[in-house]
């Protein structure tokens, strides 16, 4: 079965207060509107996921819905998991080879510079840091989730709201 990866970078995030923990930082007024665009957009594109899973921060989890809700995805099915948040790319790639094999199409929205080195990594190419809201879309021929690894995803499409009008 052919799978595709969509990485996602949360949406822009209000600056931390003193008296504030990074992962409660909200999305700001554009983060919001630029979630939303971007879900949009994907469910124009024709996307339609199996599966959307997200880091535990509100930002990253606000994202996700916003998202999720453009593309008439149930939201109570998205999966919250709270090794997205500090990952790196390592621990980013174990959580994608866990994937239940079922699903072909799968949203992981979580945060820089774990996003951007696992796209990477897995495609093999030089993509830089993802903009916030950026959405990276890998394709896999006859792979299984637990078979991806260093350089055997295609790199398809490079997604960022400053370059969709909709």
């Amino acid at each position: 079965m052919n799978k595709q990866l969509f990485l996602v970078r949360h949406g822009k995030t209000t600056e931390r207060a003193i008296d504030m923990d990074d992962i409660d930082r909200p999305l700001t007024l554009e983060g919001i509107q630029n979630a939303s665009k971007m879900g949009r957009f994907l469910l124009l594109k024709g996307i339609s996921p199996d599966s959307i899973m997200c880091s535990s921060a509100l930002r990253a989890n606000t994202t996700a819905e916003l998202m999720a809700e453009q593309m008439n995805y149930d939201t109570s099915k998205i999966h919250i998991n709270d090794k997205i948040y500090e990952a790196s790319a390592r621990t980013l790639l174990q959580i994608v080879n866990a994937i239940k094999k079922e699903f072909g199409i799968v949203l992981l929205i979580g945060h820089n510079p774990s996003i951007s080195f696992l796209a990477e990594y897995i495609t093999g190419e030089e993509i830089g840091d993802v903009a916030t809201c950026g959405v990276i879309r890998i394709k896999y021929k006859n792979k299984s989730w637990e078979e991806i690894d260093s350089k055997n995803g295609e790199f398809a499409d490079y997604y960022y709201p400053e370059m969709i009008s909709i």
